[in-house]
């Protein structure tokens, strides 16, 4: 019997090119609400909005706030799609490929996007948003789930993803993980992927590791 594959996808940095803007945004947020640490937009990539007001935001005033800031902030986001995606995920369905998305964005995050981009839904098997997980990326969870919806083995999957947190969590999962230099240099990612790529652009389902 053939055995079933799987490409796992992070959204944010991999899907749609939004990251920086998300720098942005967490880097002013950190700033109005005297966040101590200096990398405090890169030190929440990854983590799911709920860990985040929980763990930076002590009380109830300021996380109501500062959820309905990045709200308001996706609502008026331009969800635009990487150059070269589209045309890698109709060949991975073309090759008998499942094909997931496995972020930590949020049902509302998703409704924006989906707005603006109705027919990229269509290219997926499985969508795996923050709220289907209770643990944010390093853990694997939202991976191993993802693996499993689609039935397959973690060990015949295979993880894209741009964030430290999110590689960690590939590789903790057991798939093998492909980074994109899209929001850190190849330099810094050096290590923690089976592959860097720069983009999907010209990359096909025979260049996988």
């Amino acid at each position: 019997m053939e055995t079933r594959r799987a490409a796992l996808f992070d959204l944010d940095g991999v899907i749609i090119d939004t990251e920086s803007l998300y720098t942005e945004f967490w880097a002013e947020i950190g700033r109005r609400y005297n966040q101590p640490s200096p990398t405090f937009a890169f030190d929440i990539k990854g983590s799911t909005l709920k860990e985040i007001l929980e763990r930076y935001f002590k009380d109830d005033v300021t996380r109501r706030q500062v959820k309905n800031d990045i709200h308001s902030f996706e609502d008026n986001m331009k969800y635009r799609i990487f150059d070269g995606v589209t045309e890698f995920l109709t060949t991975l369905r073309q090759s008998g490929f499942k094909t997931a998305i496995v972020t930590s964005s949020d049902n509302a995050k998703m409704d924006f996007l989906w707005q603006q981009q109705p027919k990229l839904a269509d290219y997926f098997d499985v969508i795996i948003n923050g709220s289907m997980v209770e643990n944010s990326k390093p853990h694997p969870e939202g991976y191993l789930k993802a693996a499993k919806e689609c039935g397959c083995d973690i060990k015949d999957c295979y993880v894209f993803e741009d964030s430290f947190q999110g590689l960690e969590a590939g590789r903790r999962s057991g798939a093998k993980v492909i980074a994109l230099s899209t929001t850190n240099s190849a330099d810094k990612l050096f290590g923690k992927a089976d592959e860097i790529i720069p983009s999907f652009k010209g990359f096909t389902v025979a260049d996988l590791p």
